[in-house]
C-alpha cells in the first residue's frame, strides 16, 4: 500500500485559505437569512448573490442543497452551544433563563430547516450530532441551575426544550405572546416549596 496521498486525500485533509473560509461564511449567513426570509426552497442563485459570489463558488463548497442545510443547521446549533458557554460566570438561574430566551428564537427559526432536512436526508448524522450538541448544552444549563438551587429537580432539557419549542412554533401566537409564554415555563421551573 502506498503512502502516497491522492489529490482527493489532500482535497479533504487541506484547511481552506482565508479567503475560501470567508466566502464559506458569507454563504452560510446568507444562507441562514434567506432560509428565514423565504424559506428553505429559496433559489441558491439568491444565496449566491447575497453572498456576494457567484453560484460556482456556492457549489465548490456545497455540492447539494442538502449540504447546504446542514452547513446552516449546524453553524446555528454550535452558535447556541457557544451562548451556553459563555454564561458560565452568569449566576445560574439567569443563565438558564437568558439562554432560553434566545432558544426560543433559535427553535422558531429552525423548524423549517429541520423539516427540509429530514426530507432531504432523514438518516444524516448532522441532526443526531446537533440534537446531541443542544441536549448537552441545555442539559449543562439545566443541572448547573439545579445545583444552585433555582430550578426543580425533577425536569430536564429535554422536557423543557420541548415546552420551549412548542411556544416557538405556535403559528398564532405573536412574539409577545411567545415571551410572556416563555415566562409561565420559567416561573414553573423554580423549585417547589
Amino acid at each position: 500500500m502506498s503512502n502516497r496521498m491522492t489529490e482527493t486525500d489532500t482535497h479533504l485533509t487541506r484547511p481552506l485559505r482565508a479567503d475560501a473560509q470567508r466566502n464559506r461564511q458569507k454563504l452560510v449567513t446568507a444562507a441562514r437569512d434567506t432560509f428565514a426570509a423565504d424559506g428553505t426552497s429559496a433559489p441558491l442563485e439568491e444565496i449566491a448573490g447575497r453572498a456576494g459570489v457567484g453560484i460556482g463558488t456556492l457549489y465548490r463548497h456545497f455540492p447539494t442543497r442538502q449540504a447546504l442545510y446542514e452547513a446552516v443547521y449546524l453553524d446555528e446549533v454550535e452558535a447556541m452551544a457557544e451562548a451556553a458557554d459563555g454564561l458560565i460566570d452568569v449566576e445560574p438561574g439567569e443563565a438558564l433563563r437568558r439562554w432560553l430566551r434566545q432558544y426560543l428564537g433559535f427553535a422558531a427559526t429552525k423548524r423549517a430547516l429541520t423539516e427540509a432536512l429530514l426530507e432531504a436526508a432523514p438518516d444524516s448524522d448532522v441532526l443526531a450530532s446537533c440534537r446531541t450538541l443542544l441536549m448537552g448544552a441545555g442539559n449543562g444549563l439545566v443541572e448547573r441551575a439545579q445545583a444552585a438551587g433555582a430550578v426543580r429537580s425533577d425536569t430536564d432539557f429535554a422536557d423543557i426544550g420541548r415546552i420551549v419549542s412548542g411556544i416557538a412554533v405556535s403559528p398564532a401566537a405573536g412574539q409577545e405572546q411567545k415571551e410572556r409564554m416563555l415566562g409561565i415555563v420559567l416561573d414553573g421551573l423554580r423549585p417547589v416549596a
